[in-house]
């Protein structure tokens, strides 16, 4: 089985292309948080374009109509964003001008804390890069060469380009014959106005058994308030109840897309801001696909509580799948499970909850999280880019019913892709037991670990096994906490719990910021690590692999082969109780 997610767009670096700009390249500690362009680019490097004439180029390897660029353009003056336009072409054949924004980049402060975080110019910047897409009116052959290229008219300040996406989208799918579409509940398509209501109707209907299934057809949909289902007992400070046995079906990711222009926390009405007006709450057996979430965040917290909201969230419960769905500037793309405590006659865990072929871009906190006992459940075949906070996790919360059952357990993060997390993890498991992270790309962390298991976040305990196999890791690692805390590309951080029964095998990790495999100082241990057929090539700033100084438990290597590392293969820092067996290389 190959690694990564098996996806439908063709990347293509900008530094790898045809270009007239300034090579941007990060230094070797790959500096974050800083105002860091090139550290929060894929492959740490891009290119800018600063005058009138300058480009990038690429040759295309497939047929494609349509068009996504990694970029960053400066902040507005007073902050909040602006457009600018850039020049599309083809073949050396004017296309069309792309609108870039950065209304959902620019966050400001010196802070590691993400919630003092200030969408107020001045200082250090972070989350520089935000994405423009663009569906294309007709197909370009493969071997097209595609130019973006500053003209005029192209006026802002800088452009920096990291990467493009070029994808063949298949036309827009038929209704189903059995579905209703939202248009009969009232919506109508790229007029601007709030269809929430209409949205709610069609899913009321089919919730109540009216309707077999709900047709979001192609079009735009403003939505500006989270599809629920209404409490009348009004249980809690917020209504927090959740769709059932519901359908929700669109014409594809690219041409049925909700989106919404109200900021979260300007939005009032039903919802808690910090789970927004945009997106489903699910709370069992719901299945979502080929609809794209667009929501309106620009912050995680800072500011007075200003969030970015959350696509889907709530219990999810049983038979819920959600599959190719585009989610985009939330603060969360998916938050599987709710605390016991709110409305616990509701109360029940994620149960074998899948996401297949999700899509999720640029937000303010985590890709998907099971929390809250979450079981049985996988994302699979889905790609993440620029998260702010853990692409995947699995946090085995103590918000639960019966803390000695409701345990997140047997949990699979299998073959997706993980791009440029700006804050934590690529993939964290806190606690629990049976969960699995297999055959994952995962390229470019900005400060914390590819992978990561640990036991901060107060989680229930780790027991049982839990395996990291099968994964690729490219440029991950960084420093974070003021810059003195180093994380290895996969660390395993017993803060508290021990992390018993841990297998690592079938893995390469290459070009690691500093260490390749990290145990980190803890007041727990991590005995009995497997480490099999693992190969870590070129530890930039630190070990092949490191146990801290206050690091306990011990590491049976077997076949490992370690070369290039700045710090030696196999460390142990002064003091160190740790205790390796078997040997590198």
């Amino acid at each position: 089985m190959g690694r990564g997610a098996a996806v439908p767009y063709v990347e293509y670096e900008a530094e790898d292309g045809r270009h007239n700009g300034t090579l941007l390249r990060a230094d070797a500690k790959r500096t974050f948080g800083h105002t860091n362009f090139a550290t929060e680019s894929s492959g740490r490097e891009s290119v800018r374009l600063d005058s009138t004439g300058q480009y990038v180029e690429f040759t295309s390897t497939t047929p494609t109509n349509s068009i996504v660029v990694r970029n960053s353009i400066p902040d507005g003056p007073n902050g909040g964003g602006q457009e600018k336009t850039l020049s599309l072409y083809a073949d050396g054949t004017f296309v069309r001008k792309l609108t870039l924004s950065s209304k959902h980049s620019w966050l400001y402060g010196t802070t590691d804390d993400p919630e003092g975080l200030t969408n107020r110019p001045g200082g250090d910047a972070r989350r520089l890069f935000d994405e423009a897409h663009a569906l294309l009116t007709e197909t370009y052959p493969a071997g097209t060469t595609f130019r973006l290229q500053r003209d005029s008219g192209d006026d802002a300040a800088f452009y920096i380009i990291d990467l493009i996406d070029l994808e063949q989208v298949a036309p827009p799918a038929a209704k189903p014959q059995e579905c209703a579409s939202i248009t009969a509940y009232g919506a109508v398509p790229n007029d601007g106005i709030d269809d929430a209501d209409a949205i709610q109707r069609a899913v009321t209907a089919d919730q109540k058994g009216e309707i077999p299934c709900v047709w979001i057809p192609a079009g735009q949909w403003r939505q500006e308030k989270k599809i629920l289902t209404d409490d009348p007992q009004n249980r809690g400070q917020h209504n927090q109840v959740g769709i059932r046995d519901v359908t929700v079906r669109g014409a594809g990711m690219w041409h049925s897309q909700l989106y919404s222009l109200t900021p979260p926390h300007e939005a009032g009405g039903i919802n808690h801001p910090h789970e927004g007006n945009f997106g489903f709450d699910i709370d069992h057996n719901t299945t979502i696909s080929d609809i794209a979430i667009f929501g309106s965040g620009t912050i995680r917290g800072g500011d007075g509580g200003h969030e970015g909201g959350v696509a889907l969230n709530g219990r999810f419960g049983k038979g819920t799948r959600i599959s190719d769905v585009w989610i985009e500037h939330a603060n969360v793309g998916a938050w599987v499970g709710r605390d016991y405590s709110n409305i616990p006659e509701l109360w029940g865990p994620g149960d074998g909850v899948e996401f297949t072929g999700v899509r999720i871009r640029n937000t303010y906190a985590d890709g998907v999280n099971f929390a809250n006992g979450t079981r049985n459940s996988t994302v699979h075949n889905s790609s993440f880019r620029n998260t702010g906070d853990d692409a995947l996790a699995v946090w085995a919360s103590k918000y639960v019913k019966d803390t000695s059952v409701d345990i997140g357990h047997d949990n699979h993060f299998r073959n997706n892709t993980v791009q440029l997390p700006w804050r934590a993890n690529g993939i964290a498991v806190y606690g629990g037991y049976g969960n699995t992270i297999e055959n994952n790309l995962i390229s470019d962390t900005m400060n914390y670990p590819g992978i990561m298991l640990a036991t901060d976040h107060d989680p229930l305990p780790f027991s049982g096994q839990t395996l990291i196999a099968g994964n690729g890791l490219y440029r991950t690692g960084g420093a974070f906490w003021g810059e003195a805390q180093k994380f290895g590309a996969i660390t395993l951080f017993a803060q508290g719990h021990d992390i018993p029964g841990v297998t690592i095998r079938d893995t390469d990790i290459h070009d690691s910021t500093y260490d390749g495999i990290q145990f980190k100082t803890g007041g727990g241990a991590t005995p009995g690590v497997q480490i099999e057929n693992v190969t870590i090539d070129k530890s930039v700033n630190g070990a092949g692999i490191l146990a801290m100084g206050g690091a306990r438990g011990s590491a049976t290597l077997t076949d490992v082969t370690i070369t290039d590392s700045a710090e030696g293969d196999v460390v142990k820092e002064p003091g160190s109780q740790f205790v390796f067996h078997g040997s590198a290389n």
